[in-house]
């Protein structure tokens, strides 16, 4: 937890002194606010991995619901940030549907300091892990549209050509299977991957697979996979085409 980024919100002084004290040596920064007013503006300039947020600020009130409006700011702000409530023990209630609102956890007043740091550890790692999964659907998508990138070779201004392309954007709008025949060299697969581009799965990626060059044995194999040992050289599982 090293690396860990702490922003903790809370009006009592006391609190946010000793949360600060247990935690400044075992994080790499750790911010206090007093006042959630600030919470937003400090979110938007600065990253923080997990946010400690108290759930009553307002004097005299004790609904929780400000902890509420504040979670769902947060969370408008910065979806992707843990967020653990922190609660008196008669507003367990209120903190369970914090968690059901998106919420990480809730700690209760007074805290087990081990189990806070434990709680804390657990709502970083899940941010770490939000953070990874982000990266990797962000890679995937880049890498989807390099491989399913427009077709520029598809060209024609004949009246043939055109109806040939209105067929296409007919049929790509459907979930129709569609056999595309003609000789070699004809643009079978630029076609293929023009209803593709133009279906409701272009984000997606289009799987291609010469049929010509895979040997018979092999056919089931590279269609549906296999699992390792189910045949000689078969050293891992492997996923099919389909």
């Amino acid at each position: 937890m090293k690396e860990a980024k702490i922003l903790i919100v809370d009006d009592n002084k006391s609190i946010l002194s000793a949360l600060d004290l247990l935690l400044r040596g075992c994080c790499n920064k750790v911010k206090t606010l007093s006042s959630p007013n600030q919470l937003i503006t400090e979110l938007q300039q600065s990253s923080y991995d997990v946010l400690l947020l108290d759930m009553n600020f307002a004097a005299g009130f004790n609904t929780g619901n400000e902890g509420i409006y504040w979670l769902q700011r947060v969370q408008e702000v910065e979806p992707g940030i843990s967020v653990i409530m922190i609660t008196a023990y008669g507003d367990v209630e209120l903190a369970v549907k914090a968690v059901r609102l998106g919420a990480t956890d809730f700690v209760l007043k007074p805290w087990d300091n081990e189990k806070m740091l434990t709680t804390i550890e657990s709502a970083w790692k899940l941010n770490q892990s939000r953070r990874e999964v982000k990266k990797l659907k962000n890679k995937e998508q880049q890498l989807i549209a390099e491989i399913n990138k427009s077709n520029k070779n598809l060209i024609g201004s004949s009246r043939e050509w055109g109806e040939v392309m209105t067929m296409v954007a007919k049929v790509a709008a459907t979930d129709a299977n569609v056999l595309i025949t003609g000789e070699n060299g004809t643009g079978k697969d630029l076609v293929a991957r023009e209803i593709h581009r133009l279906s409701s799965r272009a984000e997606k990626v289009m799987v291609a697979v010469d049929m010509g060059s895979v040997p018979e044995s092999l056919f089931e194999s590279e269609l549906f996979g296999h699992k390792k040992g189910s045949f000689t050289d078969a050293k891992a599982d492997r996923d099919g085409k389909i």
